[in-house]
């Protein structure tokens, strides 16, 4: 099926394993409230992938750093916030860029440890001071070939820890004045002024496996649909300017920026173009909904999600303690 769930607790309930194993989402998605420790976690991703008979069912997390760190401390690493790379570049460029890659490369260790293999990651947001915080220090800085050469250092990274890295959120989201959490973010800005900034580092990470779309309404772009629901924004924008031709999910489904109910919000973004819902809050009847919506991955999209599993190219990393420490080098030069 073309969706990705979440699921309530830090254990896979019977009745959650029963719904999964009747309607194979692709894969599964985890948050704060599903990890308690390496070895729960390490249970629970094994438990979500016997659910559905799939080894290499997906799971994501979005760890970013900062304000969205799935791993906390003390269990884990304190992740720094994308915003501290683009600092650093501004006084060493070199240094933010190692530094950057560095990061991802702890994070792929992190992450692959508990089984998860799919981060949402990086944030390609092009920082503006009008912009809401909800993205804030998550962008990596307000220079668009700044976000794009820290973005696609961290993914490389990411990709020689044997974890897919996923671009958001398309076709930006910097400029956006309200939380999408809640309310539908409006951005005015015009095609020109989008395409010169916002869609820049898209279009330079364009080869990247995975994307994540925009719960955001352009008007110049579309005046009726947000991204997430707008085959204008998808078909023209997102596959055919910034040439994105990886897996498309959707942004959270659950979040309030989008009208109608959840099975709705589901099929409208499947028809538009995107080729998996995402569906984060791990509530059963509107899990239940959206997969009453959803159809099985496209042919189109099974040839993506192909695509993408072969887009890891493992290194041989370092030792977690040395590359940590390489990292903490680098960001010390800030």
């Amino acid at each position: 099926m073309a969706a990705v769930f979440g699921c309530a607790g830090p254990v896979l309930l019977p009745d959650e394993a029963a719904f999964f194993r009747d309607c194979e989402p692709l894969g599964f998605i985890l948050f704060a409230r599903n990890c308690e420790s390496p070895a729960q976690i390490q249970r629970l991703t094994n438990d979500l992938r016997t659910a559905v008979g799939r080894d290499e069912a997906p799971v994501l997390m979005d760890h970013e750093g900062g304000r969205v760190q799935r791993l906390a401390p003390p269990q884990w690493r304190k992740v720094p916030a994308a915003a501290e790379f683009g600092r650093l570049a501004s006084v060493d460029p070199a240094a933010a860029i190692e530094a950057a890659a560095l990061n991802g490369q702890l994070m792929a260790l992190e992450l692959s440890a508990l089984g998860v293999d799919v981060n949402c990651v990086p944030c390609l947001d092009v920082a503006d001071p009008a912009g809401h915080k909800v993205i804030g220090d998550r962008a990596f800085a307000s220079d668009a070939n700044m976000v794009a050469r820290l973005g696609r250092a961290q993914a490389q990274g990411l990709g020689q820890g044997g974890v897919l890295p996923v671009i958001k959120h398309m076709p930006g989201h910097g400029r956006a004045t309200v939380d999408s959490h809640l309310e539908m973010p409006i951005v005015d800005a015009t095609r020109e002024e989008l395409s010169k900034r916002d869609f820049s580092p898209f279009a330079a990470l364009a080869d990247l496996p995975l994307g994540m779309t925009a719960h955001v309404l352009y008007p110049a772009l579309d005046p009726d649909n947000p991204a997430t629901l707008s085959p204008n924004i998808i078909g023209e924008v997102i596959r055919g300017h910034i040439g994105f031709e990886g897996l498309l999910f959707t942004d959270d489904l659950s979040m309030q920026a989008l009208g109608g109910d959840i099975g709705q919000r589901a099929a409208k973004a499947l028809a538009a173009g995107c080729d998996v819902a995402l569906h984060c809050n791990g509530k059963a009847d509107e899990m239940q909904a959206v997969a009453a919506a959803c159809r099985p991955l496209s042919a189109d999209g099974q040839k993506r999600w192909q695509q993408a599993r072969s887009w890891c190219k493992p290194a041989q990393l370092a030792d977690y303690d040395d590359i940590l420490g390489q990292f903490m080098t680098r960001m010390d030069l800030g």
